[in-house]
C-alpha cells in the first residue's frame, strides 16, 4: 500500500488526522516519535527556515529535495505544501511527478496569484476559477493513485464565504481529493463549509491568524477529516534558540541550561546512531575476513 493509500484510508476513518508542521528530518522523527500518524511540510515553515518570506519564492527543486529528505526518514505519510504548484498547469504536472518521486503522500496547491501570501494576511489576489480547475485536472491526471491532491482556496478573504464555497465545489468536481478552506474566521464558517462540501476536508489551525483557536476534537465534531498545525514547532524552536543565545551572551556558559537541552544520548537514540556504528563494524569485520582469505 502506497503512502497516498495509507493517508486516504486515514482520512476515511472515524478519527481526525492531526498533522504537525515539520521542516527537517530530525524534527519529523520527533513528531513521529510523539505519536503523530501523519506529518505536514509547511511552505511557511520551510521558507522561514531559509530566512525567506512566505511569498512563494522557494523553488520546486528546493521543496522536493527537502520533502524527499524528510519522507526517507519517517514512515508516517507526508503532506507537502506546494504553494501555487510552481507555475501553470504543465508545471503543476511536473510538480506532481517530483513529489511522487520524493515519497510524498499528498500535496496541496492554492488559488492565489503569485507572489502568493500567507493565507492569514491581507491583500491576497486569486486566479480565475478556470485556471485553478485546469491546474487540478492536470495534477490529478499525473497523480493517479500515487498522490492525493488537496485544493486550497484563499477566497474567504477576497470573495466572502459564499465565493469560497463555490470555488471549493468547482475544485471538488475537478477531482480534488481533499478541500482546504484557508483562513476561515469563525466556528460557524467551518461548520457551513463542511455542510456544503461532500469530499474530505482539511483545516489549518495556525497561530496569530484569522482562525480562532479550536482543538482537533472540535474540528472532528464539525466533520473535518484532517487538521494541520503548520508552524507551531518552528516558532517554538526559534523562540527557544533566541533565549539560548541571549543567555550564552550574558552568562558565557550553558551550564545553567543543561536541563533544557536534549542530551547526546537522546539525539543519538532519535536518529538511530548506533545502527550506523554496528553497520560499520560489520563491514570492517567482513573486510578483515576477506583479507585473511586472500592473504
Amino acid at each position: 500500500m502506497g503512502q497516498a493509500d495509507v493517508l486516504g484510508k486515514m482520512l476515511r476513518g472515524k478519527k481526525i488526522v492531526v498533522a504537525p508542521g515539520v521542516f527537517s528530518p530530525s524534527v519529523a522523527k520527533l513528531a513521529e516519535k510523539a505519536g503523530f500518524k501523519a506529518l505536514y511540510f509547511s511552505g511557511a515553515g520551510f521558507s522561514s527556515l531559509l530566512a525567506l518570506p512566505d511569498l512563494g519564492i522557494t523553488t520546486l527543486s528546493e521543496v522536493s529535495q527537502a520533502a524527499r529528505q524528510i519522507a526517507s526518514k519517517v514512515s508516517a505519510p507526508l503532506i507537502v505544501d506546494a504553494d501555487t504548484g510552481f507555475g501553470e498547469a504543465l508545471n503543476v504536472a511536473r510538480t506532481v511527478q517530483e513529489m511522487k518521486a520524493a515519497g510524498a503522500a499528498a500535496i496541496h496547491i492554492e488559488d492565489q496569484v503569485l507572489p502568493k501570501k500567507c493565507g492569514h494576511l491581507e491583500g491576497k489576489e486569486l486566479v480565475d476559477v478556470d485556471e485553478m480547475v485546469k491546474k487540478l485536472v492536470s495534477a490529478k491526471e499525473e497523480a493517479g493513485r500515487a498522490l492525493l491532491i488537496i485544493a486550497r482556496t484563499d477566497a474567504r478573504a477576497v470573495e466572502g464565504i459564499d465565493g469560497a464555497i463555490g470555488r471549493a465545489r468547482d475544485y471538488a468536481r475537478a477531482g480534488a481529493d481533499v478541500i482546504f478552506p484557508e483562513a476561515l474566521e469563525t466556528r460557524e464558517e467551518f461548520a457551513e463549509f463542511r455542510s456544503k462540501i461532500d469530499v474530505p476536508m482539511m483545516a489549518n489551525m495556525t497561530e496569530f491568524g484569522k482562525t480562532p483557536f479550536m482543538t482537533a476534537d472540535e474540528f472532528e465534531a464539525l466533520g473535518y477529516n484532517m487538521v494541520i498545525f503548520p508552524v507551531t514547532a518552528f516558532r517554538a524552536m526559534m523562540k527557544t534558540v533566541k533565549e539560548v543565545f541571549r543567555r550564552l551572551m550574558v552568562e558565557g556558559t550553558q551550564r545553567g541550561m543543561m536541563e533544557e537541552l536534549m542530551t547526546r544520548k537522546e539525539f543519538y537514540d532519535l536518529i538511530d546512531y548506533y545502527r550506523y556504528e554496528d553497520a560499520d563494524e560489520r563491514a570492517m569485520g567482513a573486510a578483515k575476513r576477506l583479507k585473511r582469505r586472500t592473504g
